[in-house]
C-alpha cells in the first residue's frame, strides 16, 4: 500500500451566483496548483524527539515545515524536516513527539515565512510568529519575509562608526558599544545576566528592540517583560518567547524568528537592538535536534553542525547595507560550570565583537552589575572613546589590576603605606571606583559616566 496521501480542500461556497463562484475558483486554481490537491506522506516511526514520514522524500527540502493531520482529518500539529533519505524524511515536531500517531497524514508546507510589520511592536509572539500574549494576531507587513538566512555581503555593509550610551556606567566606561556591534555577556547561572540585559534593553539609542527569550523559565517571562522592560520599553519592543518546557525545535527556531524580525526593522532604516537570552540554550536545542537526527558528537557532546549554525545566525546581525539601519546584538552566554572555555563559549567569543564577563566572586561581594573590567573587552571601544577617555580607562585598568594582584598581601597585613605610591593611590581610589560602578536597575541611568566617576573620586561619596 502506498504511503502517498492526497488532500482535498473544501470547494469555495457560492457568493452571489454560481458563475461568480466558478470564476473565483478558477482564479484561485490558476494561481496555485496546490489549492485543490497537495501530496503528503504518512508517519512510519515515532521516537521521543522525532518522527519519520514516508512519501515526502521527492518534494522535501531541509527546513521545510510540515503539517500533520490525525486519522479523523483534523489538524494535529506541525514540525520541521531535519533529514531527508530515499525512503523517508525525519521531522522534528514543534509540539511533543509523544502526541504523534503512526499512520497519520503529513503534508509539506514549504519554508517558514513571516510578515512582520510596525504593529508587531509591543507584542509577544512564539517561535513561529504566532501571538503568545492572548491578543489577536498582529497585522502583517506588506511583504512576507522568508526566514532563510541571508547575510548582507561583507563589502556592502556599512562601517561601524557611531557609539552610544547604554546608561550602565561600568559598560559605558570599560566596554563602550557602537551601533551594529555584537557583544556577548558571559556568566554562570545565577550571577545576574538577565538583570544586566534588562538594563541594556532600556537604552534610549534604539528605534526598535527585539528580545528573544530562549529556554527561559516560564514563571520569569511575564515578570521580565512587564516589570523589568516595562510598558514604556515594550512599546518599541517585540518579544519572541520559547520557554524551557517547549520542544527543542521551538527553542531552536526562536532566535531565527527574532533575527528575521530584527532584519525587517533594520531594512526600514531603524537602529535595532537584538537581545538573545541565551545563546547557550539555543546551542543546546541545536544539539538535541542534531543528535536526534543521527549526527555524531565531536566536542563535549556537541555535533559539528552546532558550530556551523552559530556563526550563520550571529553574522546576520551587525550593520546593514548602505542606506539601511543596523542590528546591535547583545547575547547572553551561559558558561557551564563557570568554565569560560567550554565549546559554545569559546566559539561564540571568536565570532563576536566583544565580551562582558560577569564574575561570581564580584557578585558575592555585593557589587552589581558584577562585571570584571579586566576580563571584559570591546573590540570597537576605540571608535566610542574620546582620546582622553581612552587614556583614563587604561590608567583605571592598571590601578584595578594592581589593587587585585595585591589583595592577598593586604589581607595578610604585609602592606605598609608610603612604600609604593602607585599602590597607595590604588588602595585609596579603587574602593571609590567600585562604589561608583555599582548600579541597580532602579537607579537613574547615567548620561555621562565619566563625569559621575570624577564626582565620586572628588567627593568620596556614593554616586547618586
Amino acid at each position: 500500500m502506498s504511503d502517498a496521501v492526497t488532500e482535498f480542500s473544501s470547494p469555495t461556497p457560492p457568493r452571489e451566483t454560481v458563475l461568480t463562484a466558478l470564476e473565483e475558483a478558477y482564479r484561485r486554481i490558476a494561481g496555485d496548483e496546490r489549492f485543490l490537491v497537495s501530496h503528503g506522506g504518512r508517519v512510519s516511526e515515532v521516537s521521543p524527539t522525532h518522527y519519520s514520514v514516508r512519501g515526502l522524500s521527492e518534494t522535501a527540502r531541509l527546513g521545510d515545515l510540515v503539517s500533520r493531520r490525525d486519522k479523523r482529518g483534523g489538524a494535529a500539529g506541525a514540525g520541521e524536516i531535519v533529514r531527508i533519505a530515499k525512503d523517508g524524511v525525519l521531522v522534528a515536531p514543534y509540539e511533543k513527539a509523544g502526541q504523534v500517531g503512526l499512520g497519520e497524514a503529513v503534508f509539506n508546507r514549504g519554508p517558514l515565512a513571516l510578515a512582520p510589520g510596525p504593529s508587531w511592536r509591543g507584542r509577544v509572539v512564539d517561535a513561529l510568529g504566532r501571538p503568545a500574549d492572548a491578543k489577536p494576531a498582529p497585522a502583517g507587513g506588506p511583504n512576507s519575509t522568508d526566514t532563510t538566512p541571508i547575510t548582507p555581503p561583507a563589502m556592502q555593509r556599512q562601517r561601524v562608526a557611531e557609539g552610544f550610551r547604554t546608561g550602565v556606567r561600568v559598560i559605558d566606561i570599560f566596554t563602550p558599544l557602537c551601533h551594529g556591534q555584537r557583544l556577548g555577556v558571559f556568566a554562570g547561572s545565577g550571577v545576574g545576566k538577565s538583570t544586566l540585559l534588562s538594563m541594556l534593553a532600556n537604552a534610549d539609542a534604539f528605534d526598535t528592540v527585539v528580545i528573544a527569550l530562549v529556554g527561559e523559565r516560564g514563571r520569569e517571562v511575564r515578570e521580565f517583560l512587564e516589570d523589568t522592560i516595562g510598558s514604556q520599553g515594550m512599546a518599541k519592543s517585540v518579544a519572541v518567547v520559547a520557554t524551557s518546557d517547549e520542544s527543542a525545535m521551538m527553542r531552536r527556531r526562536a532566535p531565527d524568528t527574532a533575527m528575521s524580525i530584527a532584519e525587517y526593522f533594520r531594512d526600514r532604516g531603524d537602529k535595532v537592538l537584538l537581545i538573545v537570552d541565551s545563546i547557550t540554550r539555543f546551542a543546546h536545542a541545536l544539539r538535541e535536534v542534531a543528535i536526534g537526527a543521527g549526527e555524531p558528537p565531536v566536542a563535549r557532546g556537541y555535533p559539528a553542525s552546532v558550530f556551523t549554525e552559530l556563526p550563520r545566525l550571529l553574522e546576520r546581525a551587525g550593520p546593514g547595507e548602505t542606506g539601511r539601519g543596523s542590528i546591535t546584538a547583545i547575547l547572553s552566554v551561559l558558561v557551564d560550570g563557570d568554565d569560560h572555555n567550554d565549546p559554545v563559549a569559546d566559539a561564540v567569543r571568536g565570532i563576536l565583537d566583544g565580551h562582558v564577563v560577569l564574575d561570581r566572586a564580584i557578585a558575592e561581594q555585593g557589587r552589581f552589575p558584577p562585571v570584571n573590567p579586566l576580563s571584559s573587552i570591546s573590540r570597537l571601544a576605540d571608535r566610542a572613546w574620546k582620546p582622553d577617555e581612552k587614556r583614563l580607562v587604561m590608567r583605571l585598568r592598571a590601578m584595578i589590576a594592581r589593587f587585585e594582584d595585591t589583595r592577598d598581601i593586604r589581607l595578610l597585613g604585609a602592606y605598609q603605606p608610603g612604600h609604593d605610591a602607585e599602590l597607595d593611590q590604588a588602595v585609596r581610589q579603587i574602593p571609590l571606583i567600585y562604589d561608583a560602578l555599582s548600579q541597580s536597575p532602579n537607579d537613574p541611568r547615567s548620561t555621562d559616566p565619566f563625569t559621575d566617576l570624577a564626582m565620586k573620586l572628588k567627593a568620596g561619596e556614593p554616586v547618586q
